[in-house]
């Protein structure tokens, strides 16, 4: 536990000495926004639930990647090489994919809240609306997470980590919609355990195969 905790501080301060990075991320939540707000918000004064539900998870998935490729890109070949001889794989991946998830937090959250205030809060329950985005944070950081180390190890890897993630992320995807939208018509828990259970698992899944596989890619 103490090398993921120092790992995380790594990664922390990592983030910090390249602000610009952070900064990008936030420009990119915050224009996305505006121009969603520009292009529906303005023309009819009135925006449908369900497209208003669409369009915020479409935003945080393109936040997601944009905010997690960079996870092993960013450290030379050197420095990887040198994280090699002092920690082990589990706690490399496992550090990347608690910031990451951090990370998405904080950006999820802060983009609910610019999104509901510019084009409207039409969720009945908010409580289930925050469960889905830290589900979704959960999901989206560890599925990305690891499908950048597999990238991080070919030429291309932007394209690849796409191409690698959208078979998992789609039926995460697919269930974050039908929990936001229960949410959004203001629907009892009961409901929407089957989504949140599939989830769970779908999370679980990802997470515990994150950290079986990873050992054998970092070694190669």
């Amino acid at each position: 536990m103490r090398e993921v905790n120092a790992l995380i501080a790594k990664e922390i301060r990592l983030e910090w000495r390249q602000r610009n990075a952070l900064n990008g991320m936030l420009l990119y939540l915050v224009s996305t926004i505006f121009v969603c707000y520009l292009s529906f918000r303005l023309k009819s004064n009135r925006l449908e639930p369900l497209t208003w539900n669409t369009l915020f998870w479409i935003i945080q998935l393109f936040t997601a990647v944009s905010a997690i490729a960079k996870s092993f890109t960013q450290e030379r070949a050197g420095r990887l090489l040198y994280y090699y001889t002092l920690a082990s794989p589990v706690g490399i991946i496992l550090s990347k994919m608690i910031y990451n998830t951090v990370l998405m937090l904080g950006l999820s959250v802060l983009g609910f809240g610019i999104y509901a205030f510019v084009m409207g809060n039409p969720v009945g329950d908010v409580g289930m609306y925050l469960v889905a985005i830290v589900l979704g944070a959960l999901g989206f950081a560890g599925t990305l997470t690891m499908v950048a180390g597999i990238a991080s190890k070919a030429e291309n890897s932007p394209t690849l980590m796409s191409v690698l993630s959208f078979p998992i992320i789609l039926p995460m995807l697919l269930m974050l919609l039908k929990l936001s939208k229960n949410a959004l018509d203001g629907l009892d828990w009961g409901s929407s355990s089957d989504e949140i259970l599939t989830l769970l698992a779908l999370n679980g899944i990802v997470w515990v195969l994150s950290l079986i596989l990873f050992p054998f890619i970092w070694k190669s």
